[in-house]
């Protein structure tokens, strides 16, 4: 998944929020809140659970990963240095994953800093309480303060809708991947950027 820094890290626990083992936390509620999401059973059918706690810890580490009590969020910040950066070391991926990180970095907008979400996941028996609108209003409130656009990639028409009433809207064409899901990128510009009233989109 997409590298870099993470945004600042919220400051303290919030009510509801787990204390610790928030890593843990977020990646049992990632992989049972992604459990029939199209694009996660094409990557990593078997294990989701080791792609989730690879980036968790990644958001983590750099202050990014955001949780309360049955949601967590997975944000990374990318800087223009990310595009120039050397492939990390680790695990060779897998040939869907190798295919979908090669399309999906075509895509990625390279020529600003910006804040990507990488997942924003709801487990099945909190959902309905608007933790996911909380976790996801909280992290674009950190964006619009730093000034910064943020990027995701959706794979599906109910969720690209959801997303754009928050302001993303679509970056160009859908990826397509082989034999795959169709993968939607959006962008949102920092709320600051516009005056009252103005649509929001990428210049």
């Amino acid at each position: 998944m997409t590298g870099g820094k993470a945004l600042p890290a919220v400051s303290g626990p919030r009510d509801g929020e787990p204390v610790g083992g928030a890593r843990e936390h977020a990646v049992q509620v990632l992989t049972a809140a992604f459990r029939e999401d199209v694009l996660l059973r094409w990557l990593a059918p078997e294990h989701p659970d080791r792609m989730f706690a690879s980036v968790v810890a990644e958001s983590a580490a750099a202050g990014g990963l955001d949780v309360l009590d049955g949601a967590a969020a997975v944000w990374l910040a990318w800087s223009t240095q990310d595009a120039e950066a050397d492939e990390p070391p680790g695990p060779r991926p897998s040939a869907r994953l190798s295919t979908y990180l090669a399309a999906a970095a075509m895509r990625h907008p390279k020529d600003r800093p910006h804040t990507t979400l990488q997942f924003l996941g709801v487990h099945p028996a909190h959902q309905g309480r608007g933790l996911g609108t909380a976790l996801l209003v909280r992290g674009l409130a950190r964006a619009d303060a730093a000034g910064l656009p943020a990027y995701l990639e959706v794979d599906s028409p109910r969720n690209a809708g959801w997303y754009a009433r928050h302001g993303f809207a679509p970056l160009g064409d859908p990826i397509v991947l082989p034999d795959g899901p169709t993968i939607q990128p959006m962008w949102r510009e920092p709320a600051s950027a516009f005056p009252a009233g103005s649509g929001r989109g990428r210049p």
